[in-house]
């Protein structure tokens, strides 16, 4: 108790001895600029008719001087007439989207927040859909016209220089740019390295006012929420560069990072997840294609402690937001991984994170920038992380089509992996039907009936696609494993899902006929849709189709397909599986068949049958060997093999 005393009146020491050298600075910077330093009436009095009034954005905005002005309005209610206030986005006080100030102010988002939300939707408000990307050279060429800038900033250091702090985005191109600046000075913003840095004398008016500079709330991480960050952080590898959108599913899958290395950052925003993931080390930006050892960002939201940490911190550049999300900037970034999320995404592969049907919601943002960059990087990678449903789960974010009215936010093109808490779609260089059933494959359970049938009426999938419901026909994810064999061949056992199909079909064409005929005993050899369904369409009740999988290049191929099929009669299993005949020696067979035998005593099934060719040795071998009380009859070629299990 003693050492916390200790440390909180340190604290408070350094507080106060750091209040009274901000002191002596104004009081020394207002004798070199008297006419700078006015009251907010003063400063205030410069607004005229019809300006453009630029806000810093998030938690960046400059809640006295914003507070002020309303006031100053109050006060002085015919002042000025149709003022456009312009940002990026308000999580504060926006006050002048109040209707009694409707004759004065007119809000204009770039992004649409939980403030300005109604105001928007009801024609009281506007919202300008642009790539954030655009938007500081939409300012500077004077498309985007400013008049008055109300920023806020750190106190001067020696030289005069203010940092911008949390919010450099499209606050620089503002301040150069704007008719007035009036800048709020806070002890409480944070100096920060990179672009954000403007002189005293390049501003018009300086208010001094300390306050808390606003927070981002931590949200809530449901299970559901945290077993998509899970999904996500698979796709995450080492030596990466990420960027993250805000909010929890971001929040879950940063994290799940922790046994990560060496991950660089190059994002838009940067929140506490990052910030924590930099102060372990995990993030260190060591393998960073361009800004090798730095974090970039462009603003932040989140804590304090958050701010604190960016302080002064040398391994940290806020970017202006043209070079932050400028896709050929990102591009330059190998293994760039972007991440972000959307309100839904149809079975195409557009995705909307601005609208809901004809409802504005949120805006283009920054995704687009990041998830196109992503797209053109070497060894990219974009991945969409949603809920399954919205709405209490009334509602399914996976859709035939996005509603009438939707912004495509996202092309088909700009999406590698939707991750949903049913699992992860790989749907880059699919076609539609392929993705459609990626898709439906993660949908939640409850839809996927609705899903397939009106993926059929539209032409999307094949009119006969067949289909298990409810419970029955729900992926089996517990039985997913890890397995390396005795020959030292890694492979990822799992169950087969519905959107297998494609994988499937390549696995049975790349077997020689004679694996065809030993696993079959048939000379037929085609493996037509209607057959191929019986292998992906699977009451896990009643059946087990396990595929052994090796991944490369964010490819999947299937090395080998074990099965079996319960007979409730006798309570055993008809058991059959097949190996590549370039993997066949490497144990994947031995190692396939223990697992299926795993699985068939973990569910009280007394034994297998299995019906194998006289001729098929290796087969013969490995059923012998698995320690089977076995049971031989030859007809006609084959031997009928009846195998108990060994409790």
């Amino acid at each position: 108790m003693g050492e916390m005393k200790d440390n909180n009146i340190n604290r408070e020491y350094w507080t106060g001895l750091q209040e009274q050298i901000n002191l002596r600075k104004i009081e020394d910077f207002s004798k070199v600029y008297p006419d700078k330093f006015v009251s907010e009436e003063e400063a205030f009095s410069h607004i005229n008719r019809g300006d453009r009034i630029f806000i810093s954005t998030g938690c960046a905005e400059p809640q006295y001087l914003v507070n002020a002005l309303i006031e100053y309005v109050k006060d002085h209610p015919k002042a000025f007439f149709d003022a456009e206030v312009l940002q990026i986005w308000t999580l504060g006080v926006a006050p002048y989207t109040d209707q009694k100030y409707r004759d004065n102010f007119r809000s204009n988002s770039f992004f649409i927040g939980n403030n300005t939300r109604q105001a928007i939707n009801e024609g009281l408000a506007d919202y300008t859909p642009l790539f954030l990307s655009e938007v500081s050279d939409m300012i500077y060429r004077g498309v985007v016209p400013i008049d008055l800038a109300l920023i806020q900033a750190s106190y001067p250091d020696r030289h005069g220089y203010m940092s911008l702090g949390i919010s450099v985005d499209i606050c620089k191109a503002a301040t150069e740019m704007a008719k007035t600046v009036i800048v709020q000075i806070n002890a409480k913003m944070p100096r920060i390295h990179g672009d954000g840095f403007l002189h005293m004398k390049d501003v018009d008016f300086i208010i001094p006012y300390d306050e808390p500079l606003l927070e981002f709330p931590e949200m809530e991480m449901s299970e559901d929420i945290q077993r998509i960050g899970k999904y996500v952080s698979r796709l995450i590898e080492d030596g990466d560069t990420i960027q993250v959108g805000y909010g929890s599913i971001p929040n879950a899958v940063l994290s799940n990072l922790y046994d990560k290395n060496n991950l660089g950052v190059h994002t838009e925003l940067l929140g506490d997840g990052l910030a924590d993931l930099m102060r372990k080390g995990v993030i260190n930006n060591s393998k960073k294609s361009i800004d090798r050892g730095k974090t970039i960002a462009s603003f932040s939201m989140g804590n304090q402690e958050t701010y604190e940490y960016l302080h002064d911190n040398p391994s940290v550049e806020f970017r202006t937001i043209d070079y932050t999300n400028d896709p050929l900037i990102i591009a330059q970034h190998e293994r760039m991984t972007a991440i972000n999320s959307a309100l839904e995404i149809d079975l195409t592969g557009q995705a909307s994170a601005e609208s809901i049907g004809k409802i504005f919601y949120s805006g283009i943002g920054g995704q687009a920038d990041f998830m196109r960059g992503a797209v053109l990087a070497r060894r990219g990678k974009t991945i969409l992380a949603l809920r399954s449903t919205a709405q209490d789960g009334s509602v399914s974010r996976i859709v035939p089509f996005l509603k009438e009215g939707s912004g495509v936010t996202l092309n088909r093109g700009d999406i590698h992996y939707v991750v949903t808490e049913y699992g992860i779609a790989y749907i880059h260089g699919k076609n539609i039907r392929e993705r459609a059933m990626e898709l439906i494959a993660i949908a939640h359970p409850k839809f996927r009936s609705m899903l397939i049938e009106e993926a059929k009426k539209a032409g999307l999938i094949f009119k006969d696609q067949a289909y298990i419901p409810g419970k029955r026909g729900e992926y089996p994810e517990n039985l997913e494993t890890y397995r390396t064999t005795s020959h030292g061949f890694n492979i990822f056992l799992r169950p087969v899902r519905i959107s297998d199909e494609p994988l499937v079909k390549d696995f049975f064409y790349s077997l020689s006929d004679k694996s065809l005929y030993q696993r079959f005993i048939s000379k037929r050899t085609d493996m037509p849709h209607e057959r191929l369904q019986d292998f992906v369409i699977i009451d896990y009740t009643r059946e087990i189709v396990i595929l052994a999988v090796v991944e490369e290049n964010d490819k999947e191929t299937i090395v080998a397909i074990g099965q079996f099929g319960i007979d409730q009669t006798k309570h055993s299993a008809e058991v059959a599986f097949v190996v590549r005949d370039d993997c066949q020696g490497r144990g994947v067979a031995t190692e396939l068949l223990s697992y299926l035998t795993y699985l068939a005593k973990r569910q009280g099934l007394l034994g297998f049958t299995a019906e194998v060719l006289v001729g098929n040795i290796p087969m013969l071998h490995i059923f012998g060997k698995m320690g089977f009380d076995i049971q031989k009859r030859k007809t006609a070629g084959v031997y009928e093999l009846k195998m108990a299990f060994r409790h």
